[in-house]
């Protein structure tokens, strides 16, 4: 294979004596020598295989932009499950969230955005203001800015929901924990 090492959905013409990691996304080279090219779900990196090391530069460059990416990865695990962020613009957020089967949020609530929850797969045993409900697959209801909610999965395999958030302030600092899990959402 021409001393390339490859990982993933990985696509090599013309490479020689390369790294390449692929988590998400197909990555192709054609023509190239001794590079590092590591693909995952937040960022992608290039590098020569020579100037690895030089890799923190680039980390404080993040840090000085006060870029996302070198604050929290695009997905977070919690105790009741995992999200992952799969796209954002000025005034929406959208999460993939799977929630393990006998676990559950916070209740929560939040000032500035509301959230619409997608039943994907499974079943949840949703909170939303006074009234509590099931959602089955291809599902969905509609969470407004200020109603205590929460998202528990009473079924025995993981729950997958997609969340949509829109409101003027998406940041995850807009929460009113009213009851605590232990690590925050």
């Amino acid at each position: 294979m021409d001393g390339n090492v490859a990982h993933g959905d990985v696509l090599t013409h013309g490479t020689r004596n390369s790294f390449i990691y692929s988590q998400n996304k197909l990555v192709s080279t054609v023509g190239v020598d001794d590079l590092v090219v590591v693909e995952t779900k937040d960022a992608v990196l290039v590098a020569h295989k020579d100037k690895v090391q030089d890799v923190k530069s680039i980390v404080n460059e993040l840090k000085n932009q006060n870029r996302s990416e070198c604050k929290q990865h695009r997905e977070v695990y919690r105790p009741w499950g995992s999200h992952d962020e799969i796209a954002d613009g000025e005034r929406f957020h959208v999460k993939h969230l799977i929630v393990k089967p006998g676990e559950s949020t916070a209740t929560q609530l939040h000032y500035h955005r509301a959230e619409h929850w997608i039943v994907v797969q499974g079943t949840a045993k949703v909170l939303n203001g006074e009234r509590t409900y099931i959602l089955s697959e291809n599902e969905s209801t509609y969470v407004a800015i200020g109603s205590p909610h929460k998202i528990e999965n009473p079924g025995k395999v993981d729950l997958h929901l997609i969340e949509v958030r829109t409101g003027s302030y998406l940041e995850e600092d807009d929460i009113v924990r009213l009851e605590e899990y232990g690590v925050g959402y």
